[in-house]
């Protein structure tokens, strides 16, 4: 691109500078991608750009331009080729002269337009050398699939010396233990002749003939517990193994792996917010989270347990869901040190409190913001409470959001236990320029200490679990939640430099699902919940108004357009209720129900969702809705609200999800999989998950005018013509079923982890040097900026300097 460009600029020089001139005199440091997409609609506005075929060159330069920045002189771009490929150059405005810029230069030039005054060296972390000995992809297609790719070369690898490459795999059968229990053999690994022979007996018996009935002579022959319940399934597994070790690959590594019983204890780390059962959706710091975590929680412990039992192994999985106790627990169950979780045959919710630094237990709620300061302590009393109820160490830890992960990385580095991330959200990615005005979030968000964090957390980890694979190295036109974090900078504090790579063979997708005992279509008439239609009923026709709902819909026949989430500025739902409040076609078509937040003001503890309250009260008055608008401020057990999914569906109507960004969106999933047709965002993860016109709509919630024309083209089609509105219910009926199930879910993360358990035994990783960058890491920046929020200095204190 840069060669292309150079010549570009010295051949069409009167071109370049009527493109470029504007571009300066918007008077802003800092531009955006669509700074340059308008600068070129407005000249091609003026000119004839089909008569201009030199366009083409500076049409691809600013198609991958994603922020430049205008400094006195120069225009300094940054280029994105392709998820991860960036480059980085400069233009003199008067000269157009081209200049190539290191990273470090650019990031330089973006600290200045903040501190204009910065002098001398910056702190720079760089994650590139500890990189150079791991396997890293090359196709950007690949990318979320790394752990697969990595079991590819490495299988080539082990096998390039065969002898040396079976032994590993046989000693680590013979290592391998769970609960101090031999499994799969004893003391000495069995040899090619030893399986030969086994099999052969093994054929001789009943298929169906339990393990116990042949355990006696299979441990003669050196055979512990592992390879099957029964006869056929011990031999199955065995012919498997025979295969690895006479036709060596990387798919009979996998098969073989998958069958092994690796994992039996897992612990779950989500910290903050109200993390229980019943009365927490909608309170803040909850809601999908909650539902997701204890769906992966029940997913993860079937799939062990049916493991267990196919392999003829007496162990008793578990998981143990770890998160903050809370004594003022407002009525929840949050104040229960351990919950069982319901669905889970052997998992809870187990709770720890934060303790201030005399010990004290620290009462109340806090923001996910602010509780930085808690988490060192709470490691401690976490690894013993948890080695305490496991009565050994767990076999994976899982990390979800910014604070579980790094309570897990904590965690891991102690224990020598697999450490799998989760963000479900990026705080980073839903802020513009949130890196470089850091300081002016401080006082509410702590944003340097949460990305601090994530980088932490995101180096610690052996593997990276994401729902899609946008959240990872976004689209050709958005740049992706974990790609935002390869190269940045945080002014006064520190600059980073290769923070992450996309490429990373520790990234992988593996998408979560609907609960399918909740959330089934609505054409299941034997397995609907009729009895609670008269709830339903009063929940969006009720006539009563009170403190938990503000209007009435007085044409109760029209198709409901129905949304649910926590209420606040990135969900958006003050916005959906302004959109059609704005649009008179689209509230004669139909009404709207919206769930979410409390409808007094004074109920909610919350700064945001207080902002949000008043303005969506604002929206209603102004445009008056309350009789086309219902709005419901109150929790939903997941029986009523699979019902009130398919009750919506019933009356024909729709899901709108109109969040300004969706890391995924289970209630995507939830609405998709219970027959109701879906609109939702196109920033995020709905727009992997929906096919657009197939199997839902993808829609801009920041263009309200195109949402609504959306909605009304749908509604005005659907009710000339029913097969419109059924093609996208059964669309997405079917898009669910086929990629977005727990079942799917849990064997996935399951053989992710037995994939990366051996090839960590098998190549011996060293990450010490990594570890110890880390530590350094969070001891100079990490620990002071969590000291900093805890004495109230958090704004004003500048670390790093």
């Amino acid at each position: 691109m840069i060669d292309r460009l150079r010549a570009f600029l010295a051949t069409h020089r009167q071109l370049a500078y009527a493109l470029l001139r504007p571009l300066a005199d918007l008077g802003r440091p800092f531009l955006l991608h669509t700074d340059l997409e308008k600068s070129l609609e407005e000249y091609c506005a003026r000119e004839d750009c089909n008569a201009i075929a030199e366009l083409e060159t500076i049409k691809a330069f600013f198609t991958s331009t994603q922020e430049a920045i205008v400094t006195p002189a120069w225009i300094c771009f940054a280029l994105r080729l392709a998820p991860g490929r960036w480059e980085y150059l400069r233009i003199h405005q008067e000269q157009l002269g081209l200049e190539p810029l290191e990273v470090d230069e650019f990031l330089r030039l973006k600290e200045l337009q903040i501190l204009p005054q910065q002098r001398g060296p910056v702190l720079t972390v760089d994650f590139a050398p500890f990189r150079q000995n791991r396997l890293r992809l090359r196709n950007e297609e690949s990318i979320g699939h790394g752990l697969v790719y990595m079991n590819r070369q490495l299988g080539g690898q082990l096998f390039a010396d065969i002898e040396s490459g079976r032994k590993r795999i046989l000693d680590f059968l013979t290592l391998h233990k769970l609960n101090g229990q031999p499994l799969m053999t004893f003391d000495q690994a069995p040899g090619f002749e030893d399986l030969r022979q086994a099999v052969q007996f093994l054929r001789r018996l009943p298929k169906a003939l339990p393990w116990a009935d042949f355990a006696a002579e299979m441990a003669r022959r050196g055979f512990a517990p592992g390879w099957g319940n029964t006869a056929e399934r011990t031999a199955e597994t065995m012919r498997l193994l025979m295969e690895l070790l006479d036709a060596p690959s990387a798919q009979n590594l996998e098969t073989f792996m998958d069958r092994i019983p690796m994992i039996s204890q897992v612990l779950i780390l989500s910290i903050h917010g109200w993390f229980a059962q019943d009365q927490v959706l909608g309170r803040p710091d909850t809601g999908g989270q909650v539902v997701y975590i204890l769906d992966q929680a029940r997913a993860l412990e079937r799939e062990m347990r049916q493991r267990f039992i196919a392999q003829g192994v007496d162990i008793e999985p578990r998981v143990l869901i770890a998160t903050r106790l809370i004594p003022a627990a407002d009525g929840t169950t949050c104040n229960e040190r351990l919950e069982s979780v319901n669905g889970g045959e052997n998992v809870q919710i187990l709770r720890v409190p934060f303790r201030e630094e005399n010990g004290e237990i620290v009462p109340q709620w806090i923001s996910r913001f602010a509780i930085w300061p808690y988490l060192e302590r709470y490691a401690e009393d976490l690894e013993r409470e948890s080695l305490a109820e496991f009565g050994r160490r767990p076999d994976l830890l899982i990390g979800n959001y910014s604070d579980g992960n790094l309570v897990a990385s904590m965690l891991s580095n102690r224990l020598g236990v697999t450490q799998c991330n989760i963000a479900h959200a990026l705080e980073k990615s839903k802020y513009l320029f949130a890196d470089l005005y850091w300081q002016d979030h401080e006082e509410t968000h702590h944003f340097a200490c949460q990305f601090t964090a994530d980088l932490i957390s995101m180096n610690a980890a052996d593997i990276v679990v994401t729902s899609t694979y946008q959240e990872i190295a976004g689209t050709d036109d958005e740049i992706g939640q974990y790609e935002s974090h390869q190269d940045y900078t945080l002014p006064r504090l520190y600059r980073v430099v290769n923070g992450v790579d996309v490429y990373d063979a520790k990234f992988n997708i593996v998408s979560p699902g609907a609960d399918a005992h909740y959330y089934f279509p609505y054409g299941e008439e034997k397995k609907r919940l009729r009895f609670l239609s008269a709830e339903i009923d009063e929940l969006l026709f009720g006539h009563a108004a009170g403190e938990d709902r503000r209007g009435v819909l007085t044409e109760p026949d029209k198709p409901i357009l129905f949304s649910m989430a926590r209420l606040d500025h990135i969900k958006n739902l003050t916005g959906l209720a302004e959109l059609f409040g704005a649009s008179p076609r689209l509230r004669q078509l139909a009404n709207l129900v919206i769930i979410g937040g409390h409808i007094p003001v004074e109920r909610s503890g919350d700064r945001e969702e207080q902002e949000e309250i008043h303005r969506m009260h604002a929206i209603m008055d102004q445009y008056h809705l309350d009789g086309e608008m219902r709005w419901l401020g109150t929790l939903l057990d997941k029986n009523v609200a699979g019902e009130l999914y398919r009750c919506v569906a019933d009356h024909r109507g729709a899901f709108v999800q109109p969040a300004l960004f969706e890391a995924f969106g289970l209630t995507v999933i939830e609405a998709m999989s219970s027959g109701l047709p879906v609109f939702a965002t196109r920033f995020g993860g709905p727009l992997e998950i929906i096919e657009d016109g197939i199997s839902g709509f993808h829609i801009d919630p920041t263009d309200h005018q195109g949402t609504a024309g959306r909605l009304i083209a749908f509604l005005e089609a659907a009710q000339g013509q029913a097969e419109t509105w059924e093609a996208i219910s059964r669309g997405g009926i079917a898009r669910v079923a086929a990629r977005y199930t727990w079942q799917n879910y849990a064997e996935r993360l399951m053989t992710l982890a037995r994939i990366y358990g051996f090839w960590r035994y098998a190549q011996g990783m060293d990450r010490a040097p990594l570890r110890r960058y880390l530590e350094m890491f969070y001891h100079l920046q990490w620990r002071p900026l969590a000291a900093a929020i805890a004495s109230g200095a958090s704004g004003t204190a500048v670390v790093g300097e």
